[in-house]
């Protein structure tokens, strides 16, 4: 918290495909991600249950991010706490690009589907040192 203002994100979702990496000069790395939630509600009218999804652009960094790589795919659930980040970026044809990623600070895997030592004891959780942090 900073100036009595909290900017903290807590998700629960499935991954909407594999975590993409990207390495700078200097070792430093990053991941992205998106993460679906879902919402279910009832139509009133109809009395149809329905299910809204929201996706959710996830950046992690340097061994976050390599440990994401590793042990998460496409669908895989996880729990992530983090902050709201927006960005803007000139495109190559000159256009002005937004975007609204979560930096995560935090996460635990609830499951996962590759086969491997790391998570056949169970959930796996790591929380992401200030050194971590841009």
């Amino acid at each position: 918290m900073n100036n009595g203002t909290l900017n903290k994100v807590m998700l629960i979702g499935h991954l909407g495909d594999d975590v993409k990496m990207h390495y700078f000069d200097g070792g430093n790395c990053i991941g992205r991600f998106p993460l679906a939630t879902n919402e279910v509600y009832v139509n009133k009218t109809t009395g149809e249950k329905l299910t809204s999804t929201e996706w959710h652009n996830l950046v992690v960094r340097n061994k976050a991010a390599e440990i994401c790589e590793k042990y998460l795919s496409k669908g895989d659930k996880i729990y992530v706490e983090g902050r709201i980040k927006s960005r803007q970026w000139q495109a190559e044809d000159g256009s002005t690009k937004y975007t609204t990623e979560i930096q995560v600070t935090e996460f635990t895997f609830l499951s996962v589907k590759k086969d491997n030592d790391h998570n056949k004891s169970g959930d796996a959780h790591y929380g992401m040192s200030d050194a971590d942090m841009p």
